[in-house]
């Protein structure tokens, strides 16, 4: 009964389902791309090309025998999963750029050090001495040049 609990949490956790949503999305707009390739990207290229249907694009190796099917290398199907390949990569590439844009950009740390203005050594950002040459130090005497520290 522990490993049915375990599994159970395992399936319920956010990532999980997240991910099974994302599959099931993906596979359904693999099909609707696929029908673009198919049905509206190349029936004007193959026009265009001389009324080439490039699903029927093949080169023989074998003809049809009695006892075996023909062998062909069918490149114009290759050709259509090529373009589905791409057509799905730069949709992603989209989304995930669009997604990066509206991410809460992490505000820059603020710095913990300072530098001397008399001796160039980093200190602390509160430091009244500067533990290197002893030179006296204001508080607001932060140098442009801060150190991230």
């Amino acid at each position: 009964m522990q490993i049915i609990k375990e599994f159970k949490e395992f399936a319920m956790r956010g990532n999980v389902l997240d991910m099974a949503v994302g599959i099931i999305i993906g596979a359904s707009f693999g099909k609707i791309i696929n029908s673009l390739v198919n049905d509206v990207i190349m029936p004007p290229i193959g026009m265009l090309l001389g009324s080439v249907d490039f699903s029927d694009l093949a080169i023989t190796l074998q003809d049809k025998t009695a006892e075996a099917e023909a062998v062909a290398l069918k490149y114009g199907a290759f050709i259509n999963t090529v373009l589905d390949f791409v057509i799905v990569a730069f949709a992603i590439f989209m989304l995930i750029k669009q997604v990066n844009r509206f991410k809460k950009k992490e505000p820059e740390a603020e710095p913990m050090t300072k530098e001397c203005p008399k001796c160039c050594t980093a200190i602390p950002i509160k430091a009244t001495r500067c533990p290197n040459c002893t030179s006296e130090l204001l508080l607001e005497q932060a140098s442009p040049q801060a150190v991230i520290g």
